[in-house]
């Protein structure tokens, strides 16, 4: 009975004047459709002249085909097909985290960043960075290429263990306690990370102005091995939370009427959240405003629905990611723009135009 009062809730969000359930769905179903065509896109964009058709031909003639030539070929599978399939994964995984956000905090303006955890894996991937041939020199011999992505994810979680710790109390966690113990661990990071910038060389500023702002460029399959083994899982956990966010729109003390596992679900948004996106920043670095953008937009336009804003998200998500790395890679060619300047630069104005249409309809 308490299943089923919890799934009439998650009805009953989406039912606003005009019942958006409908529209969700086919809001769903063009996201999916948009994000087939930026796979072609990004696969077909580039130095290579190989088109998006060809791309489709080869891949359903099974390769039999002379659809692509062996240089185009090596090309799309060895080189663009693994980094669409990690901006897949970043987007996803960045889109939906901020969607759990949101609905923790019930606030359209919360963000992984907001609590630390981006801040906290970019720390511990600057300090392999500036100090992994220094004081760091034994763990980076040791772990050789793992080293920066695993110092990311550690620093990820560190702060979510440290925030979690401050902000759990006899069993309960404050949401507003961890989003202002949040800022400060955000405050304090970027004070550590701008103290290991000062100390860089001029070789390692330009590793660090790179890999701060965000890139797609070195995915193999071995990272997107290793950062899919955490992601995936996290976002599979997150997926399940849809209910109980929707109920917890409602207040806390209604969703825990409702049946709401209210402390229980926090602890699996928290640790996945801080588990997703520490996995994202360690193999992307850092890539700002997806998080924070895309469930805000889908919200405007498919409502408050969990249960469909949540693969909403990891549908926009990944298809905008895609379309900013494509356009980063060609805009400056041969150079490579960092795509958290893309992100940045066209989702911020585009996200203040949206705000300023619906400002009488936003509530913030």
């Amino acid at each position: 009975m308490v299943d089923q009062s919890i799934a009439d809730l998650s009805g009953m969000t989406a039912r606003t004047p005009g019942d958006r359930e409908g529209r969700a769905r086919l809001v769903l179903a063009l996201l999916v459709l948009l994000l087939a065509a930026t796979v072609l896109f990004s696969l077909a964009s580039g130095a290579s002249d190989a088109s998006a058709l060809a791309v489709l031909r080869e891949w359903l003639s099974g390769g039999a085909g002379e659809a692509l030539s062996t240089r185009d070929r090596v090309i799309i599978h060895d080189i663009r097909l693994p980094r669409v399939v990690l901006g897949v994964l970043v987007g996803a995984t960045l889109a939906v985290s901020g969607a759990v956000m949101q609905g923790l905090f019930r606030n359209p303006l919360a963000d992984p960043g907001l609590v630390g955890i981006s801040s906290g894996a970019g720390l511990g991937a600057v300090s392999v960075i500036v100090l992994g041939g220094t004081w760091l020199a034994p763990v980076t011999v040791f772990l050789g290429a793992s080293t920066l992505p695993l110092a990311a994810f550690c620093g990820g979680l560190a702060c979510t263990v440290i925030l979690y710790r401050i902000a759990t109390r006899q069993g309960r966690t404050s949401v507003a306690t961890m989003l202002l113990a949040g800022i400060a661990l955000a405050a304090l990071a970027m004070a550590l990370t701008g103290m290991l910038v000062f100390m860089a060389d001029d070789r390692q500023l330009r590793d660090l102005t790179f890999w701060q702002l965000g890139s797609l460029g070195g995915a193999t399959w071995q990272k997107i091995g290793a950062a899919g083994f955490v992601m995936v899982p996290a976002l599979a956990a997150m997926s399940l939370l849809a209910p109980g966010l929707n109920a917890l729109s409602l207040g806390e003390a209604t969703a825990a009427h409702l049946g709401v596992a209210v402390q229980r679900m926090k602890y699996v948004a928290i640790v996945g959240v801080s588990a997703a996106v520490g996995a994202a920043v360690a193999v992307s670095g850092g890539i700002g405003f997806v998080g924070i953008v895309v469930p805000h937009l889908l919200r405007l336009v498919m409502g408050p629905d969990n249960r469909y804003l949540l693969p909403g998200s990891a549908l926009l998500g990944a298809a905008l990611l895609l379309l900013a790395d494509a356009f980063a890679r060609t805009v400056a060619a041969p150079a490579e723009l960092p795509i958290g300047i893309v992100t940045a630069a066209l989702g911020g104005p585009f996200f203040l135009w949206i705000l300023l249409r619906r400002r009488g309809i936003v509530d913030l």
